[in-house]
């Protein structure tokens, strides 16, 4: 059987070496690259993202991104978006100031609240291991990225705000942070994303990324 194919998009802001061991520790074979042509004929495309959603945008804008990741979300390309990725997913962002996102799923990017639910300050950004959940639209995660997660596993969060997506039905997991929901995993048809870094994320989000492969 021949390995999985998965190209990652380079547009300067991703961890890039990190997400591409994952996939090969995962037995797929990785392409790393910004070119719109080959981003438009590979079988899996990943979108990663770190730092603040503006620059990112304009990172895809300059390099002419943004239609290419439309068009093959559009034509049902398996896409895989993590961390800030994933936020770009979404209508805009709050971010410092309003931004365009990618539109491709119903949403807005809003800071993570400030106080715990019972009205304590929390610590911004959220870092560390959080468990997940299904959301309150999900009884179980059977045929979704995480059908082999188990209730309750734990992944590696670092991010400052989170994606609201408009219809709960996106929504495929969460996590609980002082209390408030965040949304750890979305999805809208072949258009997956994972707030958390599943490179990062141990046996958990190797097992993430392999399901992926899959689709």
């Amino acid at each position: 059987m021949s390995s999985a194919k998965v190209l990652i998009i380079d547009y300067g802001v991703g961890n890039l070496l990190s997400v591409r061991r994952g996939f090969e520790y995962c037995g797929a074979e990785v392409e790393i690259s910004s070119d719109p042509e080959a981003i438009l004929n590979a079988p899996h495309v990943v979108l990663p993202g770190v730092g603040a959603f503006a620059n990112a945008m304009e990172a895809l804008a300059k390099g002419s991104l943004v239609e290419v990741i439309q068009t093959i979300a559009k034509k049902g390309t398996p896409l895989l978006a993590i961390c800030l990725g994933m936020q770009m997913l979404m209508d805009e962002s709050e971010e410092f100031g309003i931004t365009a996102g990618l539109g491709l799923i119903p949403g807005r990017v809003v800071p993570i609240p400030s106080l715990t639910m019972d009205g304590s300050n929390q610590k911004i950004p959220h870092i560390g291991w959080s468990e997940l959940i299904p959301s309150s639209s999900k009884s179980n995660w059977k045929n979704t990225i995480l059908e082999n997660t188990i209730l309750g596993d734990s992944v590696y969060f670092v991010h400052s705000f989170m994606a609201n997506p408009i219809n709960p039905d996106h929504r495929i997991a969460d996590c609980l942070y002082g209390g408030n929901s965040i949304s750890a995993v979305i999805g809208y048809n072949n258009v997956i994303g994972c707030q958390f870094h599943p490179e990062k994320s141990g046996e958990v989000g190797l097992n993430l990324l392999k399901r992926f492969l899959q689709f």
